[in-house]
């Protein structure tokens, strides 16, 4: 299948089928996927933590706001969190080759803390991306959610250098998903008024 293919295929999953497992490989799969998910001046300002332990996952769930249920049904929950102690961060950027270290180390002296930070947040975002993609690339559906409660999520995982920002439901969709393309087909602007081609 071909990605637009693929692109056509994939929604966002509302109901997930409890009982049908994750091939080990395709969790492993996703995760070299989206350690490999390419990001500004390459600073991989990230953590992709890999929940399937149902007593963690369901922690996660209860402060989950509208995605409990979601969380609970699926087999994997990825939260994506970002470097938010900036000296702790500033160790492993020590480590980076010797260009990529100075061109971060120039956008950090010329940036309010409050800035970079959200600099560095939007990276998680080109992440999520890979992720949904990567998902149904590997015939699994997915639900990305930003409904969380960040800090409650930190607090779970025990995160000091970390901060989660977002999360994603990963497994395979009930039969009876209202969601799936066959029963809510897909709703995208026209290709006319989303692009100009000049």
């Amino acid at each position: 299948m071909n990605i637009l293919e693929l692109i056509e295929k994939r929604y966002t999953a509302k109901k997930y089928n409890a009982d049908k497992t994750i091939p080990q490989e395709k969790i492993e799969d996703l995760k070299e996927i989206l350690r490999l998910t390419p990001s500004s001046i390459n600073v991989q300002p990230w953590k992709f933590t890999f929940v399937q332990n149902p007593e963690m996952k369901a922690k996660l769930a209860s402060v989950s706001m509208h995605n409990t249920e979601k969380i609970n049904q699926a087999q994997l929950l990825v939260v994506f969190s970002v470097a938010d102690d900036l000296d702790a961060f500033q160790n492993i950027v020590n480590e980076f080759p010797s260009a990529r270290r100075d061109w971060y180390n120039k956008i950090k002296a010329n940036t309010p803390e409050a800035d970079l930070k959200i600099w560095l947040s939007k990276q998680l975002y080109i992440a999520l991306g890979v992720g949904l993609t990567a998902s149904i690339a590997l015939g699994l559906d997915s639900t990305a959610m930003e409904g969380i409660e960040s800090d409650k999520y930190q607090e779970i995982l025990n995160m000091t250098a970390y901060k989660p920002l977002f999360a994603m439901a990963v497994g395979y969709a009930s039969e009876d998903d209202f969601n799936r393309i066959e029963v809510t087909p897909k709703s995208r602007r026209s290709q006319e008024s989303v692009i100009e081609s000049i």
